[in-house]
């Protein structure tokens, strides 16, 4: 088991966002993480990544007690996120955003090979190398979001609703990219409002609503699950 949360509660001051979520991540799958706004998806991400303090139960991560660890340092033992809404640096060029990716790596040759794998994974940043960020497309920052969450060679790749504001031809091809990542040896937990492409990527899924985990299993059993159908597919 490469992730695991066990009974993980958190708090916005007075407000219980997160009740007593307990889920986990095997190495080498793509787990899923669905629901509506407010259902505490990026809250759950926040508190894997080390972002949020968590107020209760404890977090494990490649067996080791991570709970109270410092975000960075979470990052560099192979967690890192690629943040909801992008967070690119958008006066920098694509090539000094994606160089912060390895901000904390010194192996130069093995930096340079993954910036090949990121560049052959995305054509698009090859072609924009020398552009500031802040110049590209949506779809091309997500991309680039993306790809310098690899540049830190992650165990666990964590991605924060990767389609959110994408055309439905940029939103297949990010998931078709999240597959080959997989397939390349990183394993991947997703938060997703689109409940479709992320259930059928992915080897097993959580629901959460009002920060409870209320539906688990593999992801394309969910698919045909009624209650998700007609919650979540728009299929009643």
């Amino acid at each position: 088991m490469l992730l695991e949360l066990d009974n993980v509660t958190l708090h916005y001051g007075r407000i219980q966002a997160l009740h007593g979520i307990s889920l986990h991540v095997d190495e080498g799958e793509v787990v899923a993480l669905i629901g509506a706004n407010g259902a505490g998806k990026s809250t759950t991400m926040r508190a894997i990544s080390g972002l949020r303090p968590v107020s209760g139960g404890r977090i494990r991560f490649a067996g080791a007690d991570i709970t109270n660890l410092r975000a960075d340092l979470r990052t560099v033992r192979g967690i890192c996120q690629s943040p909801e809404g992008r967070g690119i640096f958008p006066g920098m060029t694509v090539r000094e955003n994606l160089d912060m990716g390895a901000y904390s790596r010194r192996d130069t040759a093995e930096i340079a090979k993954d910036l090949e794998r990121v560049l052959t994974l995305f054509p698009r940043l090859r072609e924009r190398i020398r552009q500031p960020g802040g110049t590209l497309s949506g779809g091309e920052q997500q991309m680039l979001a993306v790809g310098r969450a690899l540049m830190s060679r992650p165990k666990l790749l964590l991605l924060d609703e990767p389609s959110m504001g994408l055309a439905p031809m940029l939103i297949q091809q990010i998931f078709s990219i999240i597959t080959e990542i997989n397939e390349q040896g990183t394993t991947v937990l997703v938060v997703e409002q689109n409940a479709q492409q992320a259930l059928s990527r992915a080897h097993r899924a959580y629901v959460m609503e009002t920060g409870h985990i209320v539906k688990e299993g593999p992801g394309r059993a969910l698919l045909t699950d009624p209650a998700v159908k007609e919650a979540y597919l728009g299929v009643a």
